[in-house]
């Protein structure tokens, strides 16, 4: 595309799109979003990179090795937050039992385990949105 103003307008706007998803992802355990709604803002603002600027330049900012990494190291990060449970004698996913924090309602840190497995959702939502939009924008028409 080469329009200038789009350009300018997705440079200006792609940073604060990442930027809420981060957001939404840190305080899903206190607000409504959470893992896969901030996933799936950051996964749209690189689409739109992508959209604006070319495959080319979106390759550089999030590469497929880059999204091979992030997709598997989501679930790694997800599966091993939930084995802290077993290991200390309890089940997968135990969050107090198993010696987080319980913290104060309605703080950031409040949630024990949960807001770490917030951000392994929004890595894995993430690393799949772009995946699959580069699968379908690079499949042969033929």
């Amino acid at each position: 595309m080469n329009d200038i103003i789009v350009k300018t307008v997705a440079r200006i706007i792609v940073p604060f799109i990442q930027m809420y998803g981060i957001f939404v992802i840190l305080n899903g355990h206190i607000s409504p979003g959470g893992g896969f709604a901030g996933g799936a803002l950051i996964g749209v603002s690189l689409i739109l990179y992508t959209l604006v600027f070319g495959v080319g330049a979106a390759e550089k900012k999030f590469s497929h090795r880059l999204g091979d990494l992030s997709e598997s190291g989501g679930i790694l990060i997800y599966l091993l937050i939930g084995s802290v449970g077993i290991v200390s004698g309890g089940y997968f996913l135990t969050n107090l039992e198993a010696g987080f924090l319980k913290g104060e309602t309605g703080a950031l840190l409040s949630g024990g385990m949960i807001p770490l497995l917030m951000v392994a959702i929004g890595i894995k939502v993430t690393s799949t949105i772009i995946t699959l939009f580069h699968a379908m924008i690079e499949e042969d028409p033929s």
